[in-house]
């Protein structure tokens, strides 16, 4: 059940929050706010592929 949640979430994530690997960002460069989108779209992912 757990890992069907993550999934879900991770497809809300790819919905709604940017991508900004896409956009190229520079880790160095980014905001806070930008680097902790980052840290919970990598946390979702690496649960919903668990």
């Amino acid at each position: 059940m757990k890992k069907t949640i993550f999934k879900a979430v991770a497809k809300l994530n790819k919905a709604l929050l940017p991508s900004y690997s896409k956009k190229q960002l520079d880790l160095s460069k980014a905001s806070k706010l930008q680097l902790a989108i980052i840290g919970w779209r990598v946390y979702i992912t690496k649960n919903a592929l668990d």
